[in-house]
């Protein structure tokens, strides 16, 4: 077994590609994306988001995805000593068109986002029976 170091992840912080309107630094949320024979888990790591502060949008096959802090909980705390930054997230995936779009589902728990998107019943994988 190999022993690894644990090292704190740094947190990047959103390019500029579109204006906001909501003041604030935006980050990328860590992002792990599974593969399954019938599905896609794309799993986002979004701390301090409420499930009511986050928004999923899907437009012309890019997935957007976007998590909002409540900047109120942490006006009057002043850290000592801090690993992540307090921010917004957004991501945005471009979809391929084997995902079913209409089934895509999310779901939000302890600050983790998880998205579920099903693939199309022509792209899952089948046995052909030889008759």
């Amino acid at each position: 077994m190999v022993e690894q170091d644990l090292e704190v992840r740094e947190k990047r912080e959103l390019e500029a590609g579109r204006e906001q309107t909501i003041p604030g630094k935006y980050f990328v949320p860590a992002t792990d994306i599974y593969e399954t024979e019938d599905k896609l888990m794309v799993v986002m790591e979004m701390p301090g988001v409420e499930k009511k502060n986050v928004n999923i949008q899907l437009e012309k096959n890019e997935l957007t995805v976007e998590g909002h802090i409540d900047s109120e909980k942490y006006a009057q705390i002043h850290p000592v000593y801090t690993e992540y930054n307090i921010g917004h997230f957004s991501r945005s995936f471009r979809l391929s068109s084997e995902i079913d779009q209409e089934r895509i589902e999310a779901k939000v728990a302890d600050g983790v986002l998880a998205l579920y998107l099903p693939k199309l019943q022509e792209a899952t994988p089948r046995r052909i029976k030889i008759s």
